[in-house]
């Protein structure tokens, strides 16, 4: 049966370069799934899981946006950030959720943080969410 590579590569370095049967993006529009023979495309990739399945199982990561693109059936993720479910301090992400809520209050949408706080609030909140999976 016919497969599909999946990587996810950060600033940092490759974090994931696997076959797969399917693979499950947080698309800019919402989730997508990839398959062998997909169309190519270019989406924007927003915070959320990003699920990989190979036969009976399937690997969770979080991703916090970026892009993917598909061709050749390769899924390449270029994410700003990425973590595997299992590894999640949910701890840790709640405080920085509570610390971007807290700079907010007061704030504007016009005020110039306004915007980093509240997509450091989505991209918590979607850590937090697939952590408790």
């Amino acid at each position: 049966m016919a497969k599909i590579t999946v990587e996810i590569v950060t600033p940092e370095r490759r974090m994931l370069q696997v076959q797969a049967d399917e693979a499950i993006v947080p698309g800019g529009e919402g989730l997508f799934g990839v398959r062998p023979g997909h169309t190519p495309f270019l989406s924007l990739v927003e915070p959320g899981p990003l699920t990989v399945r190979e036969g009976g199982s399937q690997q969770v990561w979080f991703v916090a946006g970026g892009f993917v693109q598909v061709a050749n059936d390769t899924v390449r993720v270029l994410a700003d950030q990425a973590e595997p479910a299992a590894n999640i301090d949910v701890e840790a992400a709640k405080r920085r959720l509570e610390e971007a809520q807290a700079r907010m209050k007061g704030m504007t949408a016009e005020d110039a943080r306004y915007q980093v706080e509240a997509a450091t609030v989505r991209r918590e909140t979607a850590r937090m969410a697939i952590a408790k999976r």
